[in-house]
């Protein structure tokens, strides 16, 4: 068995991931790498998440076939996206080796330690983000599982010395029931992943679930200003021996915020904490980053960290790619890329950008996610939209799922005039690139927009700019 591996975790001495390189899955293969276990796996394409990986010495093969698969490996590990006809999976069911969900192996790596574990609709990456860096200037060393890379430290995972393990616990295939944190954030409950819940009453369920399995004595750090979370609140208050930690701009939040002044693309941020008054700066802009930072502040205090180290470590954290990163500049024009894909998100992003922008035009090439995200929220896309000066949006990106007859992204498109935006519908890629590019002016923001392969877009842009 692989040093530094439980004995609950035997099975992964040799494990071989189906998808290593997807965000979740890298990352508990780097910190499964890095205490020792002889890792493999597969992935569609050829990334830097790859290369990444086989520098720790696991081995990556690019494709999916049933002769990646080793006879020794001691398991396959699968995440939800996996279909039940891939290849690697039915060579493992042939070869008698146990199949294991990425929630339950990332389970195994919190076990005895300390971990904290991040819920919610959107903000989880960020929060998550946050706590790691913040801790680990702090000097605790912390492991962490995030579900995208930081800009420092540099990685979306860490195997690390100390005893405090943060992660991203996810939702959306109500894996997160299987933690069993020390603390939980919650930052927000609404209706999303329309796949696995059909109400906001199945939604309330699983994230009372995820409360409930905070450990004895242990907290939950939620906010007071959304309405799910306070609706969630309200059901999980008397729950065994759970502490209960509110955070937000409420008068009744137990951490309160008591303002928020930007400072560019910063924040400074002012809680009143045990009435007194507590200041500390946050390096992305926006409120919704703000309140992410204080629900991050919350977390650490729930565990015992003195609140002004906290603050003070907090500037630290200077973003998480794909979270209002800034790509490049080209002929005056600042190109900057944003994975929001849910209404809220991309409200939040398009006010924190024109909070930051002063009087600067945004413009916004916008690709959905899921054509059942759409089909269930198209209309509030569009609406968001209205929030930026000019839009282009691209087709539907399908990730995991089939088409849905009739769910196009015109249903965005014409909901987003509707609400007296200026928008376009275009299919090619080259063509958008090239259609944002000759809108843009020099002091425009030009942001990419949404959880697929936009994200390839932004040096494209760059490079159009540049001509």
């Amino acid at each position: 068995m692989a040093p530094g591996l439980p004995q609950s975790m035997a099975d992964m001495d040799r494990p071989h991931f189906i998808g290593i390189g997807g965000a979740g899955m890298s990352g508990i293969a780097k910190i499964l790498a890095q205490r020792g276990s002889r890792v493999a796996g597969s992935d569609a394409r050829e990334s830097a998440t790859a290369e990444a990986l086989r520098a720790l010495g696991a081995t990556v093969h690019i494709g999916h076939d049933a002769a990646h698969l080793a006879p020794d490996a001691t398991c396959v590990v699968v995440s939800s996206a996996i279909r039940e006809d891939n290849p690697e999976l039915a060579r493992a069911a042939e070869l008698g080796i146990p199949v294991v969900h990425r929630s339950d192996a990332l389970a195994g790596l919190m076990e005895g330690l300390r971990p904290i574990a991040v819920a919610g609709t959107h903000g989880k990456t960020t929060t998550t983000s946050m706590l790691a860096v913040t801790l680990a200037a702090l000097g605790l060393d912390p492991s962490y599982a995030i579900g995208g890379d930081l800009d420092v430290p540099g990685s979306n995972a860490l195997h690390g010395k100390g005893d405090i393990f943060v992660a991203e616990a996810d939702e959306s295939d109500r894996s997160f029931h299987k933690y069993a944190p020390e603390v939980a954030i919650v930052l927000n409950v609404e209706l999303d992943h329309h796949a696995n819940y059909a109400s906001m009453d199945e939604i309330y369920e699983s994230f009372e679930i995820f409360a409930g399995k905070v450990v004895p004595g242990g907290t939950l750090v939620i906010s007071a200003d959304q309405q799910g979370a306070v609706e969630l609140t309200q059901r999980v208050r008397d729950l065994g021996e759970l502490k209960v930690v509110t955070y937000g701009e409420s008068e009744d939040a137990d951490l309160r915020i008591h303002k928020i002044t930007a400072r560019g693309l910063t924040s400074e941020v002012t809680v009143l904490l045990d009435g007194k008054l507590l200041t500390f700066t946050v390096s992305v802009p926006g409120r919704h980053y703000a309140n992410n930072a204080v629900a991050a502040l919350a977390a650490g205090i729930a565990l015992g960290i003195p609140s002004r180290n906290l603050a003070g470590a907090l500037k630290s954290y200077t973003g998480v790619k794909r979270r209002l990163q800034l790509k490049g500049e080209a002929a005056g024009v600042q190109v900057i890329d944003s994975y929001a894909h849910h209404p809220t998100e991309m409200t939040a992003d398009l006010e924190a950008m024109r909070s930051a922008a002063d009087d600067s035009r945004i413009l916004v090439l916008f690709q959905p996610h899921l054509f059942s995200r759409t089909q269930e929220l198209g209309t509030e896309m569009g609406q968001a939209l209205a929030l930026a000066d000019s839009s282009v949006v691209l087709d539907i990106y399908p990730a995991r799922e089939d088409p849905i007859p009739g769910i196009t992204s015109t249903l965005i498109v014409d909901a987003a005039r509707e609400a007296g935006a200026e928008v376009a519908a275009v299919h090619d890629k080259a063509e958008a690139v090239r259609a944002i590019a000759g809108m843009a002016k020099p002091g425009d923001l030009v942001l990419t927009m949404g959880a697929g392969d936009v994200t390839d877009l932004g040096p494209q842009i760059l490079a159009e700019l540049s001509k």
